[in-house]
């Protein structure tokens, strides 16, 4: 704790803690409910990427039961309040844990909270231009002559979702790499001695969130070494601004 704050006990940690989470979850439903007004526009902009599918067979997509798109709407709307609230979310998980900063520490929130969002949409843009419509081709082009591309649309929002909200986290690891930095778990130093296990690691991963074929896992791998090797440089500046120099 640094001097000028007063010491909390543990009972008023978890009180902080609970509040913060209850902003957390209030500025979620508002995100949502907000989503949920444009709800059609968002529905037209996650169905575009069937349009750019290059595959010979057309994905056609079918509701599969009663409340399908009742259940798709709402599931976006969540998901849009997610979105939109990553900016409070980054806020009070920078205040929870300020308090045990030291005051030039804590003057990293507006860049904190910008480049928190800016990063999450990035990995946005990414998944929605280049790995979902590489991803669509991909499967939609097994088929062969006989089967038609008919897919539920629960199934294929899934998917969606999944490869959107996928690379927003990832792209988030400059940010963790900037709060574990500043609290003094992560340096330069380390990350570049566990680099080549970092690789490896995003290579697993790049084959889970892809196709299994080379092309798509490198399509994906590329951009995660861009990130991590950001990564070690955003946790070098805020080292040598601490002093340590990361060495």
């Amino acid at each position: 704790m640094s001097s000028g704050n007063k010491s909390m006990s543990f009972i008023d940690h978890l009180e902080e803690l609970r509040w913060r989470i209850i902003k957390i979850i209030s500025s979620i439903i508002f995100g949502g409910i907000l989503t949920f007004f444009f709800i059609d526009f968002f529905l037209e902009l996650l169905l575009t990427p069937l349009d750019n599918t290059k595959s010979d067979k057309p994905i056609n997509l079918q509701v599969l039961s009663v409340q399908g798109m009742f259940i798709i709407k709402w599931s976006i709307a969540l998901i849009g309040g997610v979105i939109l609230a990553i900016p409070v979310i980054t806020f009070q998980i920078w205040k929870f844990i300020s308090p045990g900063l030291y005051a030039n520490e804590r003057g990293f929130v507006l860049p904190l909270v910008f480049f928190s969002f800016v990063s999450f949409l990035l990995g946005i843009v990414f998944s929605y231009t280049i790995l979902i419509p590489y991803c669509l081709n991909f499967f939609a082009s097994l088929s062969g002559e006989t089967v038609l591309n008919n897919f539920s649309i629960n199934h294929y929002f899934s998917f969606i979702t999944w490869l959107l909200l996928g690379c927003g986290i990832v792209f988030q690891l400059p940010v963790v790499s900037f709060l574990l930095s500043t609290i003094g778990l992560l340096t330069p130093a380390f990350m570049r001695h566990y680099r080549r296990h970092a690789i490896v690691v995003i290579f697993i991963l790049s084959s889970f969130i892809t196709p299994p074929d080379p092309v798509s896992m490198l399509v994906m791998a590329f951009p995660l070494i861009i990130l991590y090797e950001l990564s070690i440089g955003v946790s070098w500046i805020v080292n040598r601004n601490k002093g340590f120099g990361g060495e």
